[in-house]
C-alpha cells in the first residue's frame, strides 16, 4: 500500500491550526522539530493536565486528504494544516492502519502508528457543527473517530509534499486503532 505526502505542517506555538511548511523534520523519538507538540512526553495540554509524565504518543498528527472532501460535501471548507494535523495524505486508508503499522515517508522518516486523534470541541470553534462530521457513531452505536491517526518518530528524516508514503503492516493479529 502506497500513498503521498500532500502537504506538511507545524507551529511553534499553541494554536489549533498549523501553517503549511515546504518541508518538515522528523526527530526519531521526539516528533517534528520545533513543533510545540514534540517531546518525548505529552505535550498536548488537555494530556499534560492529567499526567505531563506519560509518554507521547501524538508526536505526528496525519490526515487523509479525503476526509476534507467528505465534509466539504457538507459544506465545509478544511485545508492542510488547519485541523492542526502535521502531514496531509492521499492514497491511504489511515484510519484503517492497525496499531503498529510502520510509515515510511520520503527517504529517512519512519512513523510508527499508535492511534486515534480524539477530535474535541476545539473543531466546532474552528467551524460550527464540524465536529460532528469527524466524530459519530456507526449502526451498532459505536463511537467513530475520522479526525486523522497519531504516531510516534522511529526513525528521523525530511519530509516534503509529494513524498512517497509506504505502508508496511505489523505481522501477527493486528489490533484496531483507539484513542490515543
Amino acid at each position: 500500500m502506497r500513498g503521498t505526502v500532500t502537504a506538511v505542517s507545524s507551529n511553534g506555538a499553541y494554536a489549533f491550526s498549523k501553517p503549511n511548511r515546504e518541508s518538515i523534520t522528523l526527530l526519531a523519538g521526539l516528533g517534528v522539530a520545533g513543533d510545540v507538540h514534540a517531546g518525548v512526553t505529552v505535550k498536548h495540554r488537555s494530556r499534560m493536565a492529567q499526567d505531563p509524565t506519560r509518554p507521547n504518543l501524538r508526536q505526528v498528527h496525519l490526515i487523509h486528504e479525503e476526509l476534507f472532501a467528505e465534509v466539504g460535501a457538507e459544506g465545509f471548507k478544511v485545508a492542510p494544516g488547519e485541523l492542526g494535523e502535521n502531514i496531509t495524505t492521499r492514497g491511504i486508508d489511515l484510519l484503517g492502519l492497525p496499531v503498529g503499522t510502520l510509515l515510511r515517508v520520503g527517504a529517512e522518516a519512519v512513523l510508527e502508528v499508535t492511534g486515534l486523534r480524539n477530535p474535541c470541541v476545539q473543531i466546532d470553534a474552528f467551524q460550527d457543527g464540524l465536529l460532528k462530521q469527524v466524530v459519530g457513531r456507526d449502526e451498532a452505536g459505536n463511537l467513530v473517530r475520522r479526525a486523522g491517526i497519531m504516531s510516534v518518530v522511529r526513525e528521523g528524516g525530511v519530509v516534503r509534499p509529494d513524498d512517497t508514503i509506504t505502508v508496511e503492516l505489523p505481522s501477527g493479529p493486528h489490533r484496531p486503532l483507539d484513542r490515543v
